[in-house]
């Protein structure tokens, strides 16, 4: 019919690009990308930590790089689905695959990560839900979409970078506030989909993972609705979907690349674990769960209470034949391949590691598909079974010889520290009357911010600003006090490692040194 809009269109935002718009490419979606990669929350993630703090182990990963390898990937997907006439159909149903609008989605997916990694995320989250009452808590994704939409400068308004409808909505990895939207909740779902669950032991708190605090849900709105009547309210676009699985594809094999080069993912415990499960995996089938969590550090007993935990949460992908196969196919070509030798930065490691990405990525993407209608736990886009074993067992690698080290622990107990106490004294220092016009501008124009979106709210649906207390903030004050709260956080996510030190170490009198970062300041 004449008078129905074109979704491709719908998927765009009011703005022209081209020459004429000062941007210079004439895609819209190619435009994002560039706003993107230009402004300085992306910058910043070249000193924010992917697992621990590169100045304190000499680990090489940062967000930056990550982001970079997440895009690299999601596009080879994207231009993998959207050429292949197989999924052709499915695919425009759902509303689209471009390959621009993955790639964007990419870059942006961790742009709202705080300084110190998860570790931070963590930190904050306590913080803003306990401290300052916030509804929302804090979460590195939500806070991605409120950056590109909110408190990056660099779009044509000066609020947020005036990103596309597609590729904010591809953004959306779980697109869900943390307690109330959409109605029903998707954490009230018979199984639902990943990350809407309530952290273990921690009932009433909202899902552990979501990407919209509810001073962005006309975004959310605005980004989806060109995909009404052909998704669910709680699914990813095909593009968002694309993006989630590139970022468990780099996480899996990415990382374990840099681990290997600096020593810290050895060849002997890796080939014990994997080595023992794959022969005693029926006798480590009979034990009990109290006794393999009592010896989870002997070899093997940790990856057969891997085994176990996926047959609760993903049953309907789980087949323990491809888990043997996918543990097989890891000792292999990891273990016996890349890990086998030292990396010592001659030529025959470099090549060792450069064939393991390059064979594990081009084997990992061929492994994708689009279905029209997955089970909650999955995307639109999902990996072949095969394959979805063998990125579990790699990320089981990774958490258990790299993210459960004891001086990992130490190192992050510290930085919770820190963290914690650069909060205190931003918060002291906001509460002081007496140093009102001294504060930094950028924390100022942030609290002037938070203060605007939370009277809106409240003059529409109190409801969404009823924090940990169960109380909705009492009047002007209580709008002051949240106000305040967001904008702490909000600053601080948006620091560097070194930064969010140097800031410390300047607020507690360590520093002889005048601060001088104009992007803090």
């Amino acid at each position: 019919m004449a008078d129905q809009v074109d979704p491709r269109e719908a998927r765009r935002s009011e703005r022209h690009a081209g020459p004429e718009s000062g941007d210079l490419a004439a895609s819209p979606y190619r435009v994002d990308r560039d706003r993107i990669v230009a402004s300085p929350f992306f910058a910043r993630l070249g000193g924010v930590t992917q697992v621990v703090s590169a100045s304190g182990s000499g680990l090489l990963h940062n967000r930056l790089t990550h982001s970079l390898k997440v895009a690299q990937v999601a596009r080879a997907i994207a231009e993998r689905l959207s050429a292949d006439p197989v999924f052709a159909s499915v695919i425009d149903k759902l509303g689209g695959c471009d390959p621009d609008v993955a790639e964007a989605a990419a870059l942006a997916h961790d742009l709202g990560h705080p300084p110190f990694g998860h570790l931070g995320e963590q930190v904050l989250d306590r913080l803003a839900r306990h401290r300052f009452s916030l509804p929302d808590g804090f979460e590195g994704n939500a806070q991605s979409l409120r950056i590109v939409t909110t408190t990056d400068t660099g779009g044509p308004s000066a609020v947020g970078l005036d990103l596309t409808a597609a590729v904010r909505a591809a953004m959306l990895k779980y697109p869900w506030t943390r307690l109330t939207h959409p109605d029903p909740h998707p954490r009230h779902m018979a199984s639902p989909p990943r990350g809407a669950s309530e952290p273990a032991g921690e009932p009433g708190t909202g899902s552990s993972k979501f990407s919209v605090y509810v001073t962005e849900l006309d975004d959310m709105a605005q980004s989806r609705a060109a995909f009404a009547g052909r998704l669910a309210s709680w699914q990813q676009t095909v593009e968002a979907s694309v993006m989630d699985t590139a970022d468990d594809i780099a996480y899996a094999i990415h990382d374990l690349e840099d681990f290997h080069r600096i020593g810290v993912l050895q060849h002997a415990p890796v080939a014990a674990e994997l080595g023992h499960w794959l022969s005693s995996a029926l006798e480590l089938a009979a034990l009990d769960d109290e006794t393999l969590a009592a010896q989870a550090r002997r070899p093997g007993y940790s990856l057969e209470q891997l085994r176990r935990r996926m047959h609760r949460r993903d049953a309907w992908v789980v087949d323990d034949d491809a888990f043997v196969a996918a543990v097989a196919r890891v000792r292999t070509e990891l273990v016996d391949g890349m890990l086998d030798t030292p990396f010592d930065g001659s030529v025959e490691t470099e090549q060792a590691v450069a064939r393991f990405s390059s064979v594990w990525t081009v084997r990992l993407v061929d492994g994708m598909t689009v279905v029209m209608d997955p089970p909650t736990r999955s995307g639109h886009v999902m990996l072949a079974p095969a394959q979805w074993h063998e990125v579990q067992v790699l990320k089981f690698v990774h958490r258990r010889f790299v993210l459960l080290r004891p001086d990992l622990a130490l190192h992050q107990r510290g930085q919770a520290a820190m963290l914690t106490a650069l909060v205190e004294a931003l918060e002291q220092w906001l509460s002081d009357r007496h140093e009102a016009n001294r504060l930094p501008r950028r924390l100022g124009d942030l609290v002037d911010l938070a203060e605007t979106e939370y009277r809106a709210l409240a003059r529409t649906d109190m409801s969404t600003l009823v924090g940990a207390t169960g109380e909705p903030p009492h009047g002007e004050f209580g709008i002051r006090e949240l106000a305040r709260g967001r904008a702490v956080i909000d600053f601080v996510a948006s620091l560097t490692d070194s930064q969010a030190a140097t800031l410390l170490d300047a607020l507690s009198g360590r520093s002889a040194q005048p601060w001088s970062d104009a992007f803090v300041l």
